[in-house]
């Protein structure tokens, strides 16, 4: 008989891990290893177990999904990411896929859904919810707005967010100057990345300086 695939659970709703792993447990081929509810559990799982699959939520406290995603990838390159989430948007979908997940998936799916889902990813094989699809095949066309105003599609507080990102402040530094939690800024960040289909804090920072939403820093002259 073939090896079990080995899977951790990543949400901080324990009625969800409870209802996944109910349906999994009567998959012979699938068995649940682990659950955390917070990415710093979800590490120590990842670390001390090794799964072959973890489902993770993308709303999670402390740390974000994309996060822990991203984390998972650098600790266990060989772990698979199935993201089971409720949100479609763009500033969930595009960072959670560039930080290494796999598949991802809507929480409206079906058990046998999630199931295949998982026996595709331990042979290295992606599912995208048909929404999703559509939407990532719509961005390969060039679909998306050709232009992006950050005032319209970002929060004031987002917009703070990366004003100071292009002042060079950390995550840290950024959450003393505005007085909110360095977990909440990372959030920031994820999102105001997604939103303006940006990959890291650098293309931030020049989109910033770019739209004018700061005041470029002056050129270097010669000494």
């Amino acid at each position: 008989m073939p090896e079990a695939i080995t899977v951790c659970l990543v949400d901080d709703h324990a009625v969800v891990r409870q209802g996944v792993r109910a349906f999994l447990a009567a998959q012979p081929d699938i068995n649940v290893i682990g659950e955390a509810g917070t990415g710093a559990e979800a590490m120590h799982l990842v670390t001390a177990y090794a799964p072959m699959v973890v489902l993770v939520d993308l709303v999670m406290p402390e740390m974000d999904g994309v996060e822990i995603t991203r984390r998972i990838k650098q600790i266990r390159p060989s772990t698979q990411v199935i993201v089971l989430t409720s949100f479609l948007t763009d500033e969930h979908l595009f960072p959670a896929l560039r930080a290494g997940a796999l598949s991802y998936l809507l929480k409206d799916a079906g058990a046998e859904e999630i199931a295949a889902a998982i026996r595709k990813a331990a042979h290295n094989e992606a599912v995208l919810h048909p929404r999703i699809a559509a939407r990532l095949a719509q961005e390969m066309r060039g679909g998306r707005k050709p232009t992006i105003n950050p005032f319209t599609e970002l929060s004031d507080r987002e917009l703070d967010v990366l004003r100071l990102i292009a002042e060079g402040l950390s995550n840290a530094q950024i959450a003393e100057r505005l007085v909110i939690g360095e977990g909440t800024v990372k959030t920031h960040v994820t999102n105001l990345l997604g939103k303006l289909h940006l990959v890291d804090r650098t293309q931030a920072a020049i989109f910033a300086w770019r739209e004018g939403i700061v005041r470029q820093p002056p050129a270097r002259g010669n000494a």
